[in-house]
């Protein structure tokens, strides 16, 4: 059996049992590799259309017949079986793909095996301009592995720190502020690598690099936690840990010290260190942690948690939480349910009523998606076309203007969110969590619900209408519904007093406690 090797991680490379063999033609190494990573056969037509999308059918075709061809001379070989209709690998081939060898590494949690695969990004500096669904493809393909390879740098700081390799530690972190020069959290990571190689001079000349970067790009200053790394370098920082639920590792850290426990439960995306670097977000979570102690995590497949396993469906997410509460050793727990996340909660809710004190929802909804007998949704048409829209502005503050409209034309908050998006999922998992919400529907549940719960809801929200809200409360028995103004979904900018206080009231009146 022949060997075909693709390196995909940089420019691309080809090679048939160890023979370095070269293709001239871009097309040609395009065509091998889309093969290649689909795993199957792909229609002729496809292939056609994708490769040559300005000609005609015709010419699409012969155009695709001289390529075949000169894939072939190129290898000596037929390494692509063509069909009347449709096009594959030859079966005879043993095909091995540096990119996929990266991702079962990650999956499998080698992270250091992940990192030392990854030479570059995938395809670098090759692009058909002319092929914009190829270069599309390209885009998230990259932007997918770019995404695991951040998650597989900040394990591996953390792990390298925890088991004493400092230097190790210092470089991944330095590779890690390569990729997100304005991510103060991979900035953090740096510094602390730097400590614990017991060079507190690179560990000031990295905080002062990082002050200067904040400052003139983005107008802010560092969070004080990064400062204090300086000041107290001995003193107990806040550690993202993780708790092992259906296989999958879950990222997790408390803040905060009280006799109440607040359980928040993220959107459709988050990142328990990211999320810190803005500072509306910043300033919120502060707040809640003099409340009592904040509990936060990623769901399953996004964030710092493991990328692997199925969507983060209502049922996983209500898994999730009772995994982390118990890690936490929390007994009972004030869960804050934020939009997506607020199903998952009810679900929790349902399931164990006794490990909750109450419950609050903001932003949130029953149903993912608008039927006749609830109409306060997206169509599901309408649901795919908004799905389309936020992928289609990946790599950018994607849909910024829809979630958070009064910070939208602000630098510092585009930038943060673009960021956050990158390094906390991607394009094509994104997708599967966006189709999972769509399908949900918790209306059934809703009755069963017996704890004390407050829904919040502004009164614009571009992402949820308010219409949802009101049915959430009216359907769950004694909810009291709280209407809040503004258009912001994001519950950390815009009139933030009332969510605030209804949560401090929720810690007052019950009893949730470790």
């Amino acid at each position: 059996m022949e060997r075909l090797e693709l390196r995909l991680l940089g420019f691309p490379q080809f090679r048939l049992d160890g023979r370095r063999v070269e293709l001239a033609l871009r097309k040609a190494a395009a065509l091998l590799i889309h093969l290649a990573e689909a795993g199957g056969p792909i229609a002729r037509d496809v292939a056609a259309t994708l490769l040559w999308p300005e000609a005609d059918a015709d010419a699409a075709r012969a155009r695709l017949r001289r390529t075949l061809y000169k894939i072939r001379m190129a290898f000596g070989c037929e390494i692509i079986a063509a069909g009347a209709a449709s096009l594959a690998l030859a079966p005879s081939l043993s095909v091995e793909i540096d990119a996929g060898a990266f991702e079962r590494a990650c999956d499998a949690g080698r992270f250091e095996a992940a990192a030392e695969l990854y030479k570059g990004d995938y395809l670098a500096g090759f692009s058909l301009p002319d092929c914009p669904e190829f270069e599309e493809w390209v885009f998230f393909r990259r932007e997918a592995l770019r995404s695991r390879l951040m998650q597989a740098l900040e394990r591996l700081v953390e792990a390298r720190i925890a088991t004493g390799d400092a230097h190790a530690a210092v470089l991944h972190a330095t590779r890690l502020t390569a990729l997100d020069a304005l991510s103060e959290s991979a900035h953090r990571h740096l510094i602390r690598a730097h400590l614990a190689a017991g060079d507190k001079a690179a560990a000031e000349r990295q905080l002062e690099a990082c002050a200067r970067l904040l400052r003139d790009e983005l107008g802010v200053a560092p969070d004080p936690a990064t400062l204090a790394l300086l000041r107290a370098p001995d003193a107990e920082a806040p550690r993202t840990r993780y708790v092992e639920v259906d296989g999958i590792h879950i990222a997790w850290h408390a803040v905060g010290d009280g006799p109440a426990d607040i359980v928040l439960v993220p959107g459709f995306i988050s990142h328990v260190e990211r999320i810190w670097e803005d500072p509306h977000c910043r300033a919120w979570l502060d707040a809640v942690s003099r409340l009592g102690r904040l509990i936060l995590f990623d769901r399953r497949g996004m964030g710092l948690s493991d990328r692997v396993g199925a969507s983060p469906t209502v049922e996983a997410t209500a898994r999730d939480i009772m995994a982390v509460m118990n890690a936490a050793g929390s007994r009972r727990a004030l869960l804050v349910g934020a939009s997506e996340g607020g199903p998952g909660c009810i679900r929790f809710a349902v399931d164990h009523p006794g490990r909750l004190s109450g419950l609050v929802l903001w932003g949130s909804l029953a149903k993912g998606s608008r039927a006749p007998d609830y109409p306060h949704a997206l169509t599901p048409a309408q649901y795919d076309l908004w799905q389309r829209r936020l992928l289609a502005g990946w790599g950018g503050p994607a849909e910024i203007e829809t979630f958070a409209p009064s910070v939208a034309s602000d630098r510092q908050a585009r930038v943060w969110w673009a960021g956050l998006l990158r390094a906390a999922s991607s394009p094509g998992a994104l997708a599967g969590l966006l189709r999972a919400l769509r399908d949900a529907d918790v209306r059934p549940l809703l009755s069963r619900v017996k704890a004390p719960t407050l829904v919040l809801h502004r009164s614009g929200d571009r992402a949820v209408r308010v219409e949802a809200g009101r049915d959430l409360a009216a359907r769950i028995e004694g909810a009291r519904f709280v209407e809040v103004a503004g258009e912001d979904h994001w519950f950390w900018v815009g009139e933030q007093a009332t969510l605030l206080e209804g949560i401090g009231g929720m810690v007052r009146g019950g009893k949730s406690a470790r």
